[in-house]
């Protein structure tokens, strides 16, 4: 993978699973990633992991991690994100969607 120093990823359902793997692989690279879900406290899910977590280990890993409760299912709640995302970076390199409900 190239680096990606400089570049502005947003990684949806990153709080564990799959997106927080993705999430950690872009930081590797140097990427500054927008981690988003639902869970930001411990005991919110019955899953561990936070949004938060992930942000602070995508920022140990050498990129910039910036934890953002969204939820996905609310249009407000997204087009706040990419409107934060807008504000504070100017564009949007990568976007991975990998948010989804888990059914009970």
């Amino acid at each position: 993978m190239a680096s990606l120093e400089g570049k502005v990823a947003v990684v949806t359902g990153a709080s564990r699973g799959i997106g927080k793997g993705i999430a950690l692989a872009l930081a590797s690279e140097g990427a500054t990633v927008y981690v988003t879900g639902r869970t930001v406290a411990h005991g919110e899910h019955a899953l561990p992991g936070t949004v938060g977590e992930t942000a602070q280990a995508c920022s140990k890993r050498g990129g910039k991690g910036i934890a953002v409760r969204v939820d996905h299912s609310s249009d407000s709640d997204v087009a706040a994100l990419f409107d934060r995302v807008r504000e504070e970076q100017g564009r949007l390199d990568v976007l991975v969607n990998n948010a989804f409900s888990l059914p009970d």
